[in-house]
């Protein structure tokens, strides 16, 4: 299993968005869109190359990516993604080359990979865009599910992502509302991020922007199930779904009790509200006060 070092190592500039609760997809096409994405507070904007732009439009919305990055204010580039189109289109070798020119800008923080399947296709995207850009694959297949032990194991991959609805159609599946038939889907996606010493993986979108009690409800599951975050469509999605991740009032005090008490003891193993505290538990109550300090 990967060591918090080696989590640490992995994530280096990248921890803001290892932190993120929210990434909201912005159309490549609509670079007027970045500029009110930022303002939403969203700890990461993806900007989307793949579904978001008809195939007529992509040679422009490259140009337009391009010159939109390269205006925005240097301390907005850490939240930059790029979603990629899939390995295999007539899309992806140009799509690779734009990111790697951005990422040797240093205009880039991350690359989300649609329809990650093979561990192969991530070491040519890390090889394009360099050490410094994470990588997000996202898992939207069968194909995806079977390879996630490799794909989570793969140089720069900061976290999982699930494309849920896609997902369901290529296994050919009908959910219902609860979607309780994607529930060992979610979980091995989250024991893989474990297993590889990852940021909790993504959890996919609430399709209809306006439904704030769906939302809610999704984004309140997603983060029981060990989730760190969600995509969000809509900049209306950020806050309510920024609140369903943050710690609770209570859970801040205890992880600043526990954290308290082990410095106090010089670590090891500690007493904290009649319960013994040992090492996962102090990394779950340090990973708390991170995501207090985070507004997206």
């Amino acid at each position: 299993m990967t060591t918090s070092a080696s989590l640490a190592g992995r994530q280096g500039s990248t921890s803001l968005l290892a932190l993120a609760r929210t990434f909201l997809f912005v159309p490549g096409d609509r670079p007027e869109r970045l500029a009110r994405a930022l303002a939403s507070g969203a700890g990461g904007v993806i900007v989307d190359l793949e579904d978001a732009v008809a195939p007529e439009r992509k040679d422009a919305a490259r140009t337009q990516i391009a010159e939109g990055f390269a205006a925005l204010p240097s301390n907005a580039h850490g939240r930059m993604l790029v979603r990629v189109n899939a390995f295999g289109t007539p899309w992806h070798a140009d799509d690779r080359a734009l990111v790697a020119r951005l990422a040797a800008q240093r205009l880039l923080a991350g690359v989300v990979l649609p329809k990650a399947e093979r561990a192969a296709d991530l070491a040519a995207l890390a090889q394009a865009v360099g050490p410094a850009t994470a990588l997000l694959p996202l898992i939207e297949s069968v194909a995806g599910l079977d390879a996630v032990d490799a794909l989570a194991a793969s140089p720069q991959v900061l976290c999982l992502v699930f494309g849920h609805l896609d997902f369901q159609a290529d296994a050919g599946m009908a959910c219902g509302p609860d979607e309780a038939e994607l529930v060992p889907v979610r979980l091995a996606l989250v024991l893989a991020s474990r297993r590889a010493g990852l940021a909790p993986p993504v959890d996919g979108v609430t399709a209809d922007w306006r439904d704030t009690a769906r939302l809610t409800a999704e984004a309140s599951r997603a983060r029981r199930g060990g989730f760190g975050a969600k995509l969000c469509i809509h900049p209306d999605q950020v806050t309510g779904v920024a609140a369903a991740f943050s710690p609770s009032a209570d859970e801040l005090a205890w992880a600043s009790r526990v954290c308290d008490a082990v410095r106090a003891a010089g670590g090891g193993v500690v007493n904290v509200d009649g319960r013994m505290v040992d090492g996962p538990v102090v990394k779950l109550a340090e990973r708390l006060l991170a995501q207090d300090a985070r507004t997206g």
